[in-house]
């Protein structure tokens, strides 16, 4: 028997965009499947339905594996791809496998010789790093930032370390609600001089995508209370 094809699905970073930033490949591949492997099933059944609104949603299957999906649960839901049947992996936001629970089923997939094809969307790091202005040949990108205080202040004071030791644009995040509290151990922690990017709400029409020095974003704070962010930083000019 044939094995099925395992496709990464790109969603939508903001609300009513697909429009705008979902390519034709995604919707027709959505468009011919009936069997889902997504990180929040009630987010996935909206955008499969917004992307593909013929399709009727109860003769859909959705398999939920997000982070806390044990590995031998991760593996049952490819079971019916290795028996043939194709199926789509879906975030709750962005790209599969980026910073993203997707990533354990590329895994296993591979494992199991099943194809992997990853397809184009919106991801809010690559987007991020692409308006920033900085290093895009040499970049880390880090995840949530710890949120015990001192650990979260010795992770900044690292992260400009490492910045300025190799040349390389670091990249880092932080749950929406606690966005302001990071920003403002940022601004206490960085030199005054170390350029920050703070990409907000990336792809909506009130998205934020700004570069400047420390010093100049102390003058005034952007509220990023409950809003996806991503911060960059890098050195001075």
């Amino acid at each position: 028997m044939n094995k099925g094809t395992l496709y990464l699905i790109p969603t939508v970073l903001a609300e009513d965009t697909a429009k705008e930033v979902i390519p034709p490949q995604v919707i027709n591949c959505v468009a011919g499947l009936d069997y889902f492997l997504v990180e929040n099933a009630r987010t996935a059944r909206r955008f499969v339905k917004t992307i593909s609104p013929e399709k009727v949603i109860e003769q859909l299957q959705f398999t939920v594996v997000d982070k806390d999906t044990p590995a031998a649960e991760v593996k049952k839901a490819l079971q019916p791809i290795l028996e043939g049947r194709n199926g789509g992996v879906i975030s709750e936001a962005g790209c599969p496998g980026i910073a993203d629970p997707g990533a354990e089923l590329a895994k296993y997939a591979h494992q199991f010789g099943i194809k992997v094809v990853p397809l184009v969307g919106p991801s809010a790091i690559l987007l991020a790093l692409m308006g920033s202005g900085f290093n895009g040949q040499s970049f880390a990108f880090h995840g949530y930032i710890p949120i015990d205080k001192k650990q979260r202040f010795q992770a900044i004071r690292n992260l400009e370390a490492e910045m300025l030791k190799r040349d390389q644009t670091q990249i880092f995040m932080e749950t929406p609600y606690r966005n302001n509290q990071l920003l403002s151990d940022l601004m206490s922690t960085l030199s005054p001089g170390t350029r920050l990017c703070i990409a907000a709400n990336i792809t909506a029409p009130d998205e934020l995508l700004q570069t400047k020095t420390v010093a100049e974003w102390k003058q005034k704070l952007p509220d990023l209370h409950k809003i996806p962010t991503v911060f960059l930083i890098y050195k001075g000019i």
